[in-house]
């Protein structure tokens, strides 16, 4: 299944202006920018397509923060991911976008490295393995705790690879030599430990109820309680938000079963006990004539 949904950079402009960031004339150079002489238009260069359910090429090769070549086959098959595309030498935009993922995750009880894994992918090729490294010490040091440097990894790679992953994610961006930065959307994506999308979360917060459950529903059984479960019965992933909303009719039907057992758990046990006395002391029979 493709459901395709363009996030467009007036959501990035207003980003920029929001989080006082940068001044309304770098948010105009950065629409209004001339790449080659040729006007762009930012409304159609840069979004993000959901491409749900969408098989990502794992083959491809790029190095990790220590400058070891690796497979994204590597950061799968037994957890769901989640997948962060940014470049670290980024102003404000991804610093918001990773920054808003660790207050998040921060708020979610599993346990990252053991119940997912998060890959950061750098989309600008000129950054290597040292700036990589920077930036994974310093989202390390923020989460602030144990197992987080095995499981949240910063990648690099070259072109070819890069584009091959962000065209596959629904990932467009592009370059602006005039500001020497990149043009791009904010959100992150959940994979399944097969490699295959799940869920986009757009924006730059995000709240740790959708992102639990998207991970959860992402894990296929794998992560997660029984809790979860009936929470994936009553909120439904909506595409079109990139949210988790009430779905009203399951919501309807979890709480007439709640309801029905809230009665006929007392009911139950009631005839039970009634029963067990009516076995220990049967009626006496009808007097002799």
């Amino acid at each position: 299944m493709t459901c395709s949904r363009t996030t467009s950079l007036t959501i990035l402009a207003a980003a920029l202006i929001a989080t006082g960031a940068a001044n309304a004339d770098t948010t105009k150079s950065v629409i209004d920018s001339t790449i080659s002489g040729q006007q762009h238009n930012v409304l159609k260069e840069v979004g993000i397509d959901q491409h749900l359910d969408t098989q990502l090429p794992l083959e491809l090769t790029f190095r990790d923060e220590t400058g070891k070549a690796v497979e994204l086959n590597n950061y799968f098959a037994d957890r769901p991911v989640i997948l962060v595309l940014a470049y670290y030498r980024c102003p404000m935009l991804c610093t918001q976008v990773l920054n808003g993922l660790t207050k998040s995750l921060r708020q979610v009880d599993l346990e990252l490295g053991r119940d997912f894994r998060v890959l950061t992918v750098s989309f600008d090729p000129r950054e290597g393995p040292d700036l990589a490294a920077r930036k994974k010490e310093t989202y390390v040091a923020a989460f602030g705790r144990p197992g987080v440097e095995g499981g949240w990894h910063f990648l690099t790679g070259e072109q070819s690879p890069i584009s091959k992953l962000a065209t596959a994610a629904g990932f467009r961006y592009f370059y602006d030599p005039n500001l020497d930065q990149f043009a791009h959307a904010s959100g992150i994506m959940v994979l399944t430990p097969q490699g295959r999308l799940s869920h986009y979360l757009l924006g730059i917060d995000f709240s740790p109820r959708d992102l639990r459950l998207a991970l959860v529903e992402a894990s296929q059984g794998g992560i997660g309680t029984p809790v979860d479960q009936l929470l994936l019965l009553c909120y439904h992933y909506d595409p079109s938000t990139g949210k988790y909303s009430a779905s009203v009719m399951n919501l309807v039907r979890v709480v007439s079963v709640v309801m029905f057992l809230a009665l006929a758990v007392p009911v139950g046990r009631a005839w039970y006990r009634d029963w067990k006395q009516a076995r220990r002391h049967p009626a006496a029979g009808p007097a002799p004539v």
